[in-house]
C-alpha cells in the first residue's frame, strides 16, 4: 500500500507540474506562477512525493487539519500540493487555492514590502528616528529608535500588549502602542515585537497618506496579480478560508475569515503585525518575485539592491539572525528553515501555522500554509514539521546547479 500511495503522489506531482514553454497559452491566475516538471527544475519527483506523504502523515497525527505546500525554482512551480481538510468541524478537503490567515507573514509580505518600496522612492530612511514619521511615538529614549531597529526587532519594545483587553478603539490601541515604555536601550538587544510592526505601519500610512491596506493592494498585490491576498476578506469568501481557533479569550467564538491575532483584531483587522489572508499560489508568485531581484514579468516592484539589503542579515544587535523584516537561518540549533538551506536564505513564520523560506543560492522557495491553531494554539507540532519539510525539500533537489 505504501508503494501504491507513493506512485499516486508521483502521478499527482507530474500531472500538476507540466512544463509550459515560452509563448504557450498563459497559465490561469490561480496557479500563481507557471508550472514545470520537477525534473526540469532539478528535483527528484519521488523525493518530492515523499514530502507530500510526510505532510499527509502529519495530518493523520493531528499536527494540523490541512495544509498546502508550494515548492518552486527559477520562477516555476515544481509542486503545489494540498493535503487534509479545512478544520475539525469542516471535513471538506482543502485545495491549492484555499486561503489561510497568514498571521505574522503579514510583517514581511505586507509591511516589509511597503518599507522596501518607500526606501526605493526615498520616502523612508532606514536610519532615521521613527518619530520623524510617527510623532506620537514618544517616551524616554524613543527619539533614538530607528526604522532599521524596528525592522530588526532591536528597538527595545515589549513583545506585545493586551490591546484587546485594555483599549476599546483603534485610536486608543495605537496610542497605547506609541506611548509604551521601552524595556531596553534601542539597538542593544533582540526582542521579537508585534509593537514594532504596528509602529512601522503608522509610518507607512503617514508617509504615503493612504490607509495601510489600500497602499498594499494598489502598489503590491494588484500589480503582482495576487488576487487572493488581502485584509478583511468579505463574508462571501469565508467558505474558502481555513478556520483558525475557538477564541476563548477575546471574541469567545470560532474564528474564520477574520484575523486570529487579538491585537490586529482590536486594530480592526488591518495591522502591520497580522491580518493578511492569502493562498499558496499568490505567495509563490511573491516569493519568485523576491528571488528574481524584485521583478516579475515586466514589473520591477523594487530595485534588486533594495531587495538584497532587506534580505541580508543585519547583525543588529550582534549575533541576531534578523534581516530587515525577514529572518535568516540560525547558525546552530533549531531553525524553521531546517538545517540544509544556504546561509543566505531568508524567511518568516506565522503563528497560525504558516511559513515561507527562500534560498537565493538555489533560487528555491518553500511556502507552507497550515491552520495548526485549529482547534487550539496549544498544538505546537508545527515547529518540527516546518524544519522537516525544509530539509526534505532540500534533499529532493538533486541538481542544484540547474
Amino acid at each position: 500500500m505504501r508503494h501504491r500511495a507513493t506512485l499516486t503522489l508521483v502521478a499527482l506531482i507530474t500531472a500538476c507540474s507540466r512544463t509550459r514553454a515560452r509563448g504557450d497559452a498563459p497559465v490561469p491566475a490561480t496557479t500563481g506562477i507557471p508550472r514545470a516538471a520537477p525534473s526540469s527544475l532539478g528535483f527528484d519527483s519521488t523525493r518530492l512525493a515523499g514530502v507530500v506523504a510526510y505532510l499527509r502523515a502529519e495530518v493523520d497525527s493531528s499536527a494540523f487539519p490541512g495544509a498546502v505546500l508550494a515548492v518552486g525554482r527559477h520562477g516555476r512551480l515544481a509542486l503545489l500540493a494540498p493535503v487534509g481538510h479545512y478544520g475539525i468541524d469542516d471535513p471538506r478537503p482543502v485545495d491549492a487555492g484555499t486561503s489561510y490567515d497568514i498571521a505574522s507573514l503579514t510583517k514581511v509580505v505586507g509591511l516589509t514590502t511597503a518599507c522596501m518600496l518607500l526606501v526605493d522612492s526615498g520616502q523612508l530612511d532606514l536610519d532615521a528616528p521613527v518619530d520623524r514619521y510617527v510623532p506620537a511615538f514618544q517616551g524616554v529614549m524613543k527619539d533614538r529608535v530607528t526604522v532599521r531597529q524596528l525592522l530588526t526587532h532591536s528597538a527595545g519594545l515589549v513583545a506585545d500588549l493586551p490591546l484587546y483587553d485594555s483599549t476599546a478603539t483603534r485610536a486608543a490601541a495605537l496610542a497605547a502602542v506609541d506611548t509604551t515604555t521601552l524595556v531596553a536601550p534601542p539597538g542593544t538587544s533582540y526582542r521579537y515585537s508585534d509593537l514594532s510592526a504596528i509602529v512601522l505601519m503608522q509610518a507607512v500610512e503617514r508617509v504615503t497618506g493612504e490607509p495601510f491596506d489600500r497602499f498594499l493592494a494598489e502598489r503590491v498585490f494588484r500589480p503582482l496579480g495576487m488576487t487572493a491576498t488581502r485584509f478583511l476578506p468579505p463574508a462571501s469568501s469565508r467558505d474558502r478560508i481555513a478556520p483558525t481557533e475557538h477564541d476563548t479569550v477575546f471574541r469567545h467564538r470560532w474564528i474564520r475569515g477574520e484575523v486570529h491575532d487579538e491585537s490586529a483584531a482590536r486594530l480592526g483587522g488591518v495591522s502591520g503585525n497580522a491580518g493578511l489572508f492569502s493562498n499558496a499560489p499568490d505567495l509563490s508568485r511573491f516569493a519568485a518575485m523576491l528571488l528574481n531581484g524584485g521583478a516579475w514579468d515586466t514589473l520591477q516592484l523594487a530595485r534588486a539592491e533594495t531587495v538584497a539589503e532587506f534580505t541580508t542579515r543585519q547583525n543588529l544587535p550582534p549575533g541576531s539572525t534578523r534581516a530587515l523584516g525577514w529572518d535568516t537561518p540560525a547558525d546552530s540549533g533549531y531553525s524553521s528553515a531546517g538545517a540544509k538551506l544556504s546561509r543566505r536564505s531568508f524567511g518568516h513564520t506565522g503563528f497560525t501555522g504558516t511559513s515561507m523560506w527562500m534560498d537565493p543560492d538555489r533560487d528555491l522557495f518553500i511556502v507552507l500554509l497550515t491552520n495548526r491553531v485549529n482547534p487550539t494554539r496549544t498544538n505546537m507540532a508545527i515547529l518540527r514539521v516546518r524544519a522537516r519539510v525544509a530539509d526534505l525539500v532540500a534533499d529532493a533537489l538533486t541538481h542544484p546547479e540547474l
